[in-house]
């Protein structure tokens, strides 16, 4: 059974206290994130990975963040979450999927840019993506192992979260803990213990309950209440629909008032008429950096934050959060 909490009514005192200090915005370090960009060679599917890595200042061993772009993105996307996640301390790895990355438009011309990306949102290349994930992870625990390696001890592997935008949070879902319509979970990667989904949808096909019934690590999910996509028809109702069928692990969700698809990424989309309330990222940062540091720290500050008063103080009025524990 789940109890259920919903930040704008009362919270305990205990909560209270412990969260007041917290400040999920606040910059640990001075310096900016190191850059490193790197190739994971998966010799088995003869595929190249290209990633990007914001490496924090800090030399010792931090938890480790994937990212998955989305559908004709690219490993350079989304900055703003690499940067501002590394500054609080963690390793950051922004994966790109050959095949469904800018490859896809860069070269087509203009007027067959969408029958393109139309194509690219395939199961093949969804299959490929999931199967990226491990492949990723496999490396960076051998680059952890060596000497002389710019990731050498800097990752402590043991707690990592994933994260994807759109079909990047397709991908996250897959990995996380997501079922299939067959009710199995053969993607799912026990090495990750947290994850968010920035526009996440329910499946195709298949039961949402099934889908979502077994997940069991916490989940946070990000939507928009304008969060519609062109490419497979993605309506808000199939983004709201994951979070009611999540019933084995912790779980969240925000919804940003006048939000569109591009709220989380680093600029709008073609076509896209509402502008983009700056007010936004403020809170994409804060609820992520809180979620990452109540899960993968196991920070009390910061789980205090995240259940009690914290996301009010930097939500908008119309913007909605919930959350419910275990």
């Amino acid at each position: 059974m789940f109890w259920v909490a919903r930040v704008w009514l009362a919270f305990s005192f205990t909560s209270s206290a412990e969260g007041l200090n917290y400040d999920p915005l606040a910059v640990q370090f001075a310096a900016a994130p190191k850059i490193v960009d790197l190739t994971v060679h998966d010799a088995t599917r003869n595929r190249d990975l290209p990633i990007r890595v914001y490496l924090p200042t800090n030399p010792a061993p931090v938890p480790v963040i994937l990212f998955s772009h989305g559908l004709g993105g690219n490993r350079e996307n989304s900055q703003y979450l690499g940067e501002h996640w590394a500054a609080r301390g963690y390793v950051c790895v922004f994966l790109q999927h050959p095949g469904s990355d800018d490859s896809v438009w860069k070269n087509t011309p203009g007027g067959k840019r969408m029958q393109a990306m139309n194509s690219a949102a395939s199961l093949d290349n969804f299959l490929l993506r999931v199967k990226d994930v491990p492949v990723v992870l496999d490396q960076l625990e051998r680059w952890n192992k060596q000497t002389n390696h710019a990731l050498a001890g800097r990752m402590d592997l043991k707690k990592v979260g994933m994260s994807g935008h759109s079909f990047g949070a397709v991908t996250t879902q897959a990995v996380s803990g997501q079922s299939t319509m067959q009710g199995d979970q053969r993607f799912t990667d026990p090495r990750i213990t947290a994850a968010i989904a920035f526009s996440p949808s329910k499946p195709k096909a298949g039961s949402a309950a099934k889908a979502f019934g077994n997940v069991k690590i916490p989940w946070l999910l990000m939507t928009g209440t304008k969060d519609t996509a062109p490419i497979g028809n993605t309506s808000v109702a199939d983004r709201l629909a994951v979070y009611p069928n999540l019933k084995g692990a912790a779980k969240y969700e925000v919804v940003l008032h006048d939000a569109e698809h591009s709220a989380f990424t680093d600029r709008p989309l073609p076509g896209e008429k509402v502008p983009r309330n700056p007010n936004h990222h403020r809170v994409i940062l804060a609820l992520s950096t809180a979620f990452w540091d109540a899960n993968l720290k196991g920070d009390a500050a910061a789980r205090a934050w995240l259940e009690g008063a914290g996301p009010r103080s930097v939500m908008e009025t119309e913007d909605n959060w919930q959350w419910a524990a275990h």
